[in-house]
């Protein structure tokens, strides 16, 4: 028998690796002299028995009860600091792993032998040696867009205090990430570390009182002016860098390759808290925050041009807008000091400050648009030029004119989200016709034609009952003469079935007043297809939009584009992983050929959530594997719960996520994958998969009695439900079963409980069909050669590799008889599928190809399985005393679950 470490920190570590062992230990030592502190010596000897308990459990084959039996009737407030050790712990683990990520990256630019792989200059590389010139790439360029969309959708609720906490950590870890600090600097950053985990210690992870829409756009609101308001000009230098260093080509500007969206505040869809006020509320807030940090960075900038006249040359244009300004803002002019009379440049920055200023206080003398700014920063640029000053202030000028060209007024776009029917119930009441949405979608269509084309009235446009809809349009029509036209992004329709659900927002919108000057309504009508079946008949609905005369009058106003957003979650919840991935790339497929077919610009946007389950994985794979022509430049997509805080928390982190991102889309759209002439029959292989997968899916899901109670009892969702976390309630309506419970809890809960059912239930009852009619060479062939289905089988791996049965059995146990019934045929479906992926991959183990993942999940789960073992324990307490939301008992139990998330990771 291997030696057994007595530590995570003593697991085994490749030598490049050397650093990041060392971060786990010296955070790791810190974490525990914090636990001593704080709770007792004593506290600290229990974490560490149970921790080598658990790892000898993982790595020598002990009992699951040698660790269950010291956690069993603890009393609440020790396996309340239990769970909170443990989490600490992985937590710091977490924070070491991104740190090292950067440390790779530096590796690589260090040394300079390749670029790392999946970056900006590596992607261009491949492009290059592919025979694609440079004037090819900069053709793409202004059509070049990646746009990742933060949504309201928390599967974690980190209080913004404990973000900058952990920051603060980041910041003394990569101070020392190469090891070039002194003894004395060392120490004093340990320290630093250990106030700030210390105070994070003593605060409460959870807020007393559930979230409103505004607290969850203040988190949101972190990553986007903290994280990726300073990422943004880095990202773009870095692409000239490529640019240059691969092409040797340096384009004078680049367009605004990245652009940033939202739906906190816009997402209506079953969310009674989100409206009319919400948006207007969003939209200023937002405003205000974009307005103050360029009003800050003018002042650093007017503090670095410290050029005098006389010294150099300055434009007069520049002082002649300065000496406008000085009339229109005498009160800011008067304020510069006489000492600073020869500084045109700070005098100048002064000014537009003040008049930044007055457009934060809605004054009419404040800037009318982002252009007019931009307008000014380029005077100070082109002044900078002409007079040998480019290295005197030039870079920084251009940072903020990035800022500003992709940030505008309005920091993120606003996109906004209504369920069907909500529409149907609104016109229903203006039409004074009950009966309307039970009607064939062919009437509601034909009777909406004159309303959306604005040529008909509604019987009763005041009625109460439409006035919560037809008030969102009337705030959309107010805020985008003020806000500017990419604050709002498209108007998304949930549960979209029909080309009726289309015309009914374009009717809506007119009679809410949403027109433009060309009598336009000026929003993108983004249908959501969300079911299987709703994606298999995408493209019939998309057929009879682009056939009907007033949808495409509406679609020449928006530029012959249509957006389309597909749903990854709820597809997977309705037949599967399998059978929602195959259902998603066939829709792509055919919408893609439908709009070439039909003139018209399709664009996907990617309703991705952040576990496997919900389309999550590597969007740079994602990417690649995406049908052919689908990807035209354009990834849009959204960014949900703990992946908005792994993926852009980090500066640094967010820029390596934003650079695969858009490598991706590059090679996708300049060098799509040939025709593969083997591709017709894997498609026939993968539809026979997926039928299988689905049925076994949906046999135990939807078809089995006892299975939704089963749910109920063998997962944590009871928890869940009253978690604190969101705005948003968990079901839609108050139907009780899986089909009315959204996608986010339902993929929660079975994660929480260690088996993630969700995302290989069904995969191996597939795979096997495919294999006995052709052949298991043909099914590994597959695996291996075509991208769509090797990406579908590794994603699949890793949440295998992230599961554990026996621990899930300890949940099962909680539903009593129905236990005897449902949890053999979910262990034989795990095990088929883990024996057949590791069958057509030829491995002898799960993730044998990813040695750093699988080390990544072998440090956690000892931390991990801790908290799972206790959660059992107290989810039995809880429901024994009825379910008490207030008091320790549940408070523990909501402990557990952040921390089965924190240390699970892709949860939801």
């Amino acid at each position: 028998m291997s030696q057994i470490p007595e530590s995570l920190r003593d697991i085994d570590l490749p030598a490049t690796d050397d650093l990041l062992r060392e971060d786990v230990k010296r955070l790791g030592t810190l974490v525990g002299e914090i636990l001593a502190e704080q709770v007792s010596p004593g506290f600290l000897d229990d974490v560490e028995t149970l921790r080598i308990a658990s790892i000898r459990r993982r790595e020598a084959g002990a009992p699951l009860e040698d660790v269950a039996e010291r956690l069993r009737a603890l009393p609440l407030d020790r396996a309340e600091l239990l769970v909170r050790a443990f989490a600490s712990y992985f937590q710091a683990v977490n924070l070491a792993e991104r740190v090292h990520r950067i440390r790779r990256r530096r590796d690589y630019q260090r040394l300079g032998e390749s670029p790392q792989p999946g970056g900006l200059e590596d992607s261009l590389r491949k492009l290059r040696d592919e025979g694609v010139p440079a004037e090819a790439v900069l053709a793409l360029l202004p059509r070049l867009r990646v746009e990742p969309v933060f949504t309201a959708h928390p599967t974690e609720a980190v209080r913004r205090a404990l973000l900058e906490k952990e920051s603060e950590v980041v910041r003394c870890l990569v101070e020392d990430i190469d090891r070039s600090l002194t003894p004395q600097e060392r120490r004093a950053d340990v320290e630093r570390m250990r106030l700030a985990l210390t105070a994070s210690w003593q605060t409460d992870e959870t807020p007393p009182e559930k979230p409103t829409v505004a607290d969850e756009f203040e988190h949101v609101a972190y990553y986007l002016s903290d994280v990726l308001y300073r990422v943004l000009p880095v990202f773009h230098e870095a692409f000239l860098d490529a640019l240059h260093a691969v092409y040797d080509i340096s384009p004078d500007e680049l367009p605004p390759l990245l652009g940033f969206g939202s739906w906190v505040g816009g997402d209506m869809d079953g969310n009674p808290n989100v409206g009319a006020q919400t948006i207007a509320a969003t939209l200023s807030s937002q405003r205000a925050i974009v307005l103050g940090r360029y009003r800050r960075e003018l002042e650093k900038l007017a503090d670095l041009l410290s050029q005098t006249e006389g010294r150099v040359g300055v434009a007069g244009d520049m002082i002649a807008r300065g000496d406008d300004y000085a009339q229109r803002f005498p009160d800011a002019a008067d304020a510069i000091k006489a000492r600073h009379a020869d500084l045109p440049y700070r005098r100048f920055l002064t000014l537009v400050a003040a008049r930044l200023q007055a457009t934060a206080n809605d004054h009419d003398i404040g800037y009318a648009s982002p252009d007019d700014l931009l307008a000014d920063l380029r005077l100070v640029e082109a002044s900078l030029r002409q007079h040998r000053g480019d290295h005197a202030g030039g870079f920084a000028v251009r940072r903020l004119l990035r800022r500003v060209q992709a940030f505008g007024f309005h920091l993120a776009t606003l996109d906004l989200r209504q369920e069907s029917s909500q529409h149907d119930i609104a016109l229903a009441a203006v039409l004074d016709d009950e009966s309307f949405p039970d009607r064939d979608w062919q009437d509601r269509a034909q009777r909406l034609r004159d309303l959306a084309g604005g040529k008909g009235r509604a019987g009763n446009p005041s009625a109460e009952a439409a006035r919560p809809v037809l008030d969102v349009f009337r705030t959309v029509a107010e805020s985008l003469p003020r806000y500017g036209a990419r604050a709002i992004g498209p108007y998304i329709i949930s549960m979209s079935r029909s080309a009726a659900d289309a015309l009914a927002v374009l009717a809506l919108a007119r009679l809410g007043g949403c027109v433009d000057g060309n009598d336009a309504v000026p929003l993108d009508v983004a249908p959501l297809f969300e079911t299987v079946d709703d994606l298999d008949n995408a493209a019939d609905t998309l057929r009879s939009l682009f056939a009907d005369p007033v949808y495409r009058a509406h679609l020449r106003s928006r530029g012959d584009r249509q957006v389309v957003m597909l749903g990854y979650s709820d597809s997977a919840k309705d037949g599967g992983l399998v059978a929602s991935r195959w259902a998603l790339q066939q829709t792509q497929v055919a919408l893609t050929a439908l709009a070439a077919e039909a003139g018209v610009r399709i664009a996907f946007f990617h309703g991705r959530g952040g576990s496997l389950s919900r389309g999550g994985g590597k969007t740079g794979r994602a990417v690649i594997a995406a049908p052919r022509g689908s990807v035209d430049g354009y990834l849009r997509l959204t960014e949900q719960g703990e992946v908005i805080h792994r993926k852009y928390g980090i500066r640094a982190i967010a820029l390596r996520n934003l650079e695969q991102a858009t490598g991706a889309v590059l090679r996708a759209t300049l060098r799509p994958r040939q025709p593969e002439p083997r591709e017709a029959r894997w498609r026939e292989m993968a539809a026979t998969i997926a039928t299988a997968a689905r049925a076994h899916y949906r046999g135990l899901v939807y078809e089995s009695e006892g299975f939704v109670p089963y749910f109920r009892d063998a997962t944590p969702i009871d928890v869940i439900e009253r978690l604190r976390i969101g705005s948003r309630p968990s079901k839609r309506g108050n139907a009780g079963g899986v089909s009315s419970l959204r996608a986010i809890p339902w993929v929660f809960a079975w994660s929480q409980n260690r088996c993630g059912l969700t995302a290989w239930l069904g995969v191996g009852t597939g795979l096997v069909e495919g294999i006995e009619r052709y052949g298991q060479d043909a099914v590994a062939e597959m695996a291996r050669d075509w991208p769509f289905f090797a990406t579908l089988v590794d994603d699949v791996e890793m949440v295998l590799a992230k599961s554990d049965l026996a621990i899930f059995e300890r949940y099962s146990l909680l539903a009593g008889d129905a236990h005897a019934r449902f949890y053999p045929g979910i262990a034989d479906e795990f095990a088929r599928t883990r024996d057949v992926i590791l069958a057509i991959k030829d491995s002898p183990r799960l993730l044998d190809g990813d040695f750093r993942l699988r080390q990544s999940i072998r440090l956690r789960n000892p931390y991990v399985d801790p908290i799972s073992l206790l959660q059992v324990d107290l989810l039995a307490r809880w429901r024994a005393e009825g379910r008490p939301e207030q008091g320790p008992l549940f408070h523990a139990l909501v402990t557990t679950v952040n921390g089965i998330a924190a240390g699970v990771q892709n949860t939801g």
